[in-house]
């Protein structure tokens, strides 16, 4: 049996869930997500709980894919209850992010400013050099965020581009200290 898969998914007051031409969906206060379902995957709604099962438990391909829809219609459902974050980082001299109507405006040194537009279901904030990108879709924000994160990421010398608020630069050393500098 998958670990992942038995848990049951306990569904928040004000939200519903159910399935629909073959797809799950579920509505919550921050939107509506839907979610295909596998032929060799059964979802079960009781009350305010949802249960996933597989065709053929012994299978290691069910299994998988048993965890793996149980673990996306848990993310749907805090997606729609709690909404998804992800903050980015911007260092570097004159480097800065603006909001130009809900498109992030991001001055990173090239010669002209890089437009980002959020897909829909995707939001941005930027407070000083704190870029925010919220959303109910854990996938979405996820590539919304890279995506920015993209335009220049962080360089190991000196630290300076776009970098999540959680990751850790490696930062290498500069020729002067590979050689040891001699003069």
């Amino acid at each position: 049996m998958s670990r992942i898969g038995k848990k049951i998914i306990t569904i928040p007051a004000g939200v519903t869930a159910g399935v629909e031409n073959n797809h799950v969906f579920v509505k919550g206060p921050k939107g509506e997500l839907r979610l295909k379902l596998h032929p060799r995957v059964t979802v079960a709604f009781d009350k305010n709980e949802i249960t996933t099962t597989v065709v053929n438990e012994t299978n290691k391909q069910d299994r998988s894919l048993w965890g793996t829809f149980s673990s996306l219609m848990a993310s749907m459902v805090k997606g729609v209850t709690e909404g998804f974050k992800k903050q980015l980082e911007i260092n570097g001299v004159g480097y800065k992010a603006g909001m130009k109507g809900a498109d992030l405006m991001l001055e990173v040194g090239f010669s002209h400013p890089v437009i980002v537009k959020p897909v829909v279901g995707v939001k941005f904030s930027v407070e000083k050099n704190i870029i925010t990108v919220e959303g109910a879709d854990k996938q979405l924000v996820g590539e919304m965020a890279a995506q920015i994160r993209k335009v220049k990421k962080p360089e190991p010398y000196k630290g300076k581009g776009i970098k999540y608020t959680d990751e850790v630069v490696r930062r290498k050393a500069g020729k002067t200290a590979a050689k040891g500098a001699t003069a």
